[in-house]
């Protein structure tokens, strides 16, 4: 047992710095969180947090990855701790308490389109998994009589993440008039093909 001791050890600094991260980033945005800031933080000398992190992308990667885990609170607990629209919905009401961390994942998935980053993998898989659980709770709710069978499961899945993330850009550019939570509902409902306000009388 006392041989995996400073492995603990450095497992549970790593988890420091990733909080850490995760709260300036937040707070600060990415741009404005320096590697010596968070080294100071967690008092380690840049060249100590270099072994555990070797650029400030790979800890960004490690704390979307830290978000994303904060956010199973979001996902169904009954369909294999998947995300559902309904859970999908909750996330991007939830991020308006995060503008920080909204503008950083808003500007390193755009980042990540270059062949070269190291976020790339983590985008490319995420959305493999958002898509292929908001389609498979798109089935269910087809199946329920919730929506109509006539919409592509994928190819809605793929229009539903598009829309949170177009959301997500807009109320960066303008909180006062863009309700991202709000504004995501509205879609669904117009997914459902269910009037949102009664018609008025004749």
């Amino acid at each position: 047992m006392a041989a995996r001791r400073p492995y603990a050890k450095g497992e549970a600094k790593r988890a420091e710095i990733v909080d850490v991260a995760l709260e300036l980033f937040s707070r600060k945005g990415y741009d404005r969180t320096s590697f010596r800031e968070v080294a100071r933080l967690v008092n380690l000398s840049q060249a100590g947090l270099l072994h555990y992190f070797r650029t400030k992308e790979d800890l960004f990667v490690e704390v979307l990855r830290r978000r994303d885990e904060r956010n199973t609170r979001f996902y169904d607990q009954t369909v294999d701790r998947d995300v559902t629209v309904e859970g999908l919905i909750e996330i991007i009401k939830h991020n308006a308490v995060e503008p920080g961390l909204v503008r950083l994942y808003v500007a390193m998935s755009a980042e990540s389109t270059d062949a070269a980053s190291s976020a790339r993998q983590f985008f490319v898989r995420r959305y493999e998994m958002l898509r292929a659980n908001i389609a498979a709770d798109i089935r269910r709710k087809q199946a329920a009589g919730e929506l109509p069978d006539a919409l592509d499961p994928q190819t809605t899945a793929s229009l539903v993440m598009a829309a949170a993330d177009g959301l997500q850009l807009q109320w960066l550019l303008d909180p006062e008039q863009v309700d991202m939570g709000a504004m995501l509902e509205e879609l669904v409902t117009l997914l459902r093909g269910t009037p949102t306000s009664p018609s008025p009388e004749a």
